[in-house]
């Protein structure tokens, strides 16, 4: 048998694919730098531990420990990128791994939809509407923004997980000419390069989503949409409460677009509704696993399975499946979430009450919790009270 080796377990997403893989009695192995502190790493799903030195800095090293175990595999493993870092890293060294894993990613693509600049020539050049977008170094960028974009406005950053771990924010969002400029500094001052781009007029939940899967003959197998409910943080963050919601405009510009640019692997598109015209806006591709990947599988579609079959040449016409109706399921990242749900109320943007209707309206697609496998969860909540102690105790 293939085994399928997960990069990356010390996160909502990871453990997610070890236990899609898990349940289908696939030998995962979890491969990371530290498992010590990790709650992905403690479900009963994994059947091997892989640790590599240093594969967080997505290096030689890495590309090395990965190397050596896959020569001492009869079978080539499957492997599965859990983080945009993991897709660029495969993508770097992606002619010596494939010489000994098999790959559902197409070569290269996947980093160029990562980069959100490249993502936008492409969106334009296969007629996928996208928010109007400037470089932060055009040198008329302030008359640009004022007669293109408008303020408010959104400073974005290229990598958006170096942003994020600096600022805590996905993105700026700017009032005026000198939060802008201050904005830019910022970015600048730590070497993260950033555009500007407009903000579509539209409340959480015109964020709409497209999870799909495409063959390795280019055929779109599998594909769900949803309709994002919360986010955190608030309005430009990432999904805490996502709802399956069949959209058929979706799937119209994605599978055509996506099969026209030659993708291949799982992946999501962010969209976004204009809240006033209804016109469809790309806004970002996660060419990887999606945060509610648990989710789709709880409405019948298991990806990280999915691909596994692919690659090892085991996916038949008959496994094709699309969900083209409503189910009532809603993914839910619980912590967070409630965070979430109290932000809101504080900006009064929705009241609690209101939130908790759309909550309990719904069956639940835990982000983390499984009933069958919880120790995940007891080490999640340990590792979040810990935090709250250790701030409690410092602030006094």
């Amino acid at each position: 048998m293939n085994k399928a080796v997960v990069l990356g377990c010390n996160y909502y997403i990871g453990l997610s694919i070890i236990r899609c893989l898990g349940r289908e009695g696939i030998h995962v192995v979890a491969c990371d730098y530290d498992f010590d502190n990790s709650y992905g790493a403690k479900s009963k799903y994994i059947s091997e531990f892989l640790k590599i030195e240093n594969l967080n800095n997505f290096g030689e090293e890495a590309f090395v420990g990965l190397i050596e175990y896959g020569k001492k595999q009869e079978e080539k493993p499957v492997l599965l990128p859990t983080h945009d870092k993991y897709v660029e890293f495969i993508d770097e060294y992606y002619d010596e791994l494939e010489k000994y894993y098999l790959i559902s990613q197409a070569k290269g693509l996947n980093t160029k939809l990562l980069d959100k600049w490249t993502l936008h020539d492409i969106a334009k050049e296969n007629g996928v509407k996208i928010p109007t977008t400037i470089s932060a170094n055009d040198e008329n960028l302030v008359e640009r923004v004022n007669n293109e974009v408008g303020f408010p406005c959104i400073i974005k950053p290229f990598d958006t997980v170096k942003f994020t771990k600096v600022f805590r924010n996905k993105v700026f969002i700017c009032k005026n000419v000198e939060e802008m400029e201050a904005g830019i500094k910022k970015a600048k001052d730590n070497d993260i390069e950033i555009f500007v781009q407009e903000i579509v007029p539209g409340f959480d939940d015109c964020m709409l989503t497209y999870d799909y899967y495409i063959d390795r003959s280019g055929k779109t197998t599998h594909y769900m949409t949803a309709q994002k409910q919360r986010q955190w943080p608030i309005n430009f963050g990432a999904s805490v409460f996502t709802i399956q919601k069949y959209n058929q405009q979706l799937v119209d510009i994605s599978k055509p677009f996506l099969e026209n640019i030659g993708y291949r692997g799982f992946g999501e598109i962010e969209f976004k509704k204009h809240e006033k015209t209804g016109e469809i806006y790309l806004i970002e591709i996660n060419a990887r696993t999606t945060n509610f990947n648990n989710l789709i599988y709880k409405v019948g579609i298991n990806m990280p399975y999915i691909a596994y079959l692919d690659v090892t040449g085991q996916l038949k016409e008959s496994d094709c499946k699309y969900i083209d109706y409503d189910t009532n399921l809603a993914f839910i990242y619980g912590f967070e979430d409630m965070v979430a749900i109290w932000r809101y109320a504080r900006t009064k943007q929705v009241s609690i009450l209101k939130s908790l209707k759309i909550s309990f309206s719904r069956k639940w697609a835990p982000a983390i919790f499984a009933i069958n496998d919880l120790k995940p969860w007891f080490f999640f909540n340990k590792i979040l009270l810990g935090k709250v102690f250790r701030k409690i105790f410092r602030r006094k």
